[in-house]
């Protein structure tokens, strides 16, 4: 890899954080130990605010006085993950950006493994959770379920159980920074993106303190947006299944005919009637809240608001 001048930053590491003031000292702590390693490179550590109601961003705030490197974005309210890495790709300076959470479930010693990938040429290298025996059943099993779902649907799959902890060589994060979409899947940006990728097994870690913000139903939207804004197969199937319907109910018509014609009139039976009409109808809603899903999201994208909302920042210069 050619060597760059003194003034760039060579690795970007970004973290968005919300109401995680348990997590922050344990984890700068952490990261010490790895970029010591990394002593040839320089480095910065963008960490995201994301609307903390908590003492994050004046725990933040006394180490960036300590140190220069630890660079804050603090939003003016809780805007979300996703475009919490989206603004740490905006204002990271390095050759390469690195995101992960701040709570120590993705160990940063990875950040070693990438680093060597990187130099053998690698644009994009994720993680693998190998072995998430630190999460419950249940999530487990609804994250296989998601990935293989997900991947079914859309044009550009994603690596099973790889999240956003991943490196990113300038020339993804360019990519990613043009797109001007507003609803954002991240996992489905980097897949989309392409370029030459490799994934890397670790095991995941429990939490180094406090609790997961992300809830069942936080989970279940997150993987709805996911879908909705990666693949219009949910659009798509529905031609499909209309035309089954129509198909069975044409010959299902005909079948009424001839047996009229060979046996004379009769009453057809009421309660295959209203099953027939009860399963059409609720076909019909799960269309009608697909197609909002859809819809809500062209809202959102014509509003063209921006993607968050930027309070103060702290060792970044104004650009």
């Amino acid at each position: 890899m050619a060597k760059i001048s003194a003034n760039d930053v060579d690795i970007s590491i970004i973290v968005s954080m919300y109401n995680e003031e348990n997590c922050i000292k344990s984890f700068f702590e952490a990261m010490q130990k790895v970029l010591i390693k990394l002593k040839e490179y320089s480095y910065e550590i963008i960490c995201i605010d994301d609307g903390s109601t908590d003492k994050t961003y004046k725990i933040l705030c006394d180490f960036a006085k300590q140190d220069k490197h630890i660079k804050i974005v603090k939003f003016s309210r809780n805007f979300g993950k996703e475009y919490g890495i989206m603004a740490g790709l905006k204002f990271c300076k390095g050759k390469a950006a690195i995101p992960m959470d701040v709570d120590l479930q993705d160990p940063p010693e990875l950040i070693l493994d990438f680093v060597k990938k990187w130099q053998e040429g690698y644009n994009m290298v994720y993680g693998i959770r190998k072995d998430r025996n630190s999460d419950g059943f249940i999530k487990r099993w609804t994250a296989k379920l998601f990935y293989k779902i997900y991947n079914l649907m859309t044009r550009s799959p994603i690596p099973y159980n790889a999240g956003d902890y991943r490196l990113l060589d300038r020339k993804v994060v360019d990519t990613i920074l043009a797109l001007p979409e507003r609803n954002i899947f991240m996992k489905g940006v980097f897949g989309w993106a392409g370029f030459k990728s490799i994934g890397i097994g670790y095991t995941r870690q429990k939490r180094v303190a406090g609790d997961s913000k992300w809830n069942y139903w936080k989970l279940w939207n997150f993987a709805l947006d996911g879908i909705t804004s990666s693949t219009t197969f949910p659009l798509r199937i529905w031609s499909y299944v209309g035309t089954i319907f129509s198909v069975t109910g044409m010959l299902y018509a005909f079948y009424i005919v001839l047996r009229t014609i060979i046996h004379g009139t009769d009453v057809p039976g009421y309660a295959s009637l209203l099953v027939f009409i009860l399963v059409l109808g609720g076909i019909q809603m799960i269309i009608l809240g697909i197609l909002g899903e859809y819809i809500g999201r062209i809202f959102v994208e014509v509003k063209n608001r921006p993607l968050y909302i930027v309070e103060e920042k702290v060792n970044i210069e104004n650009d």
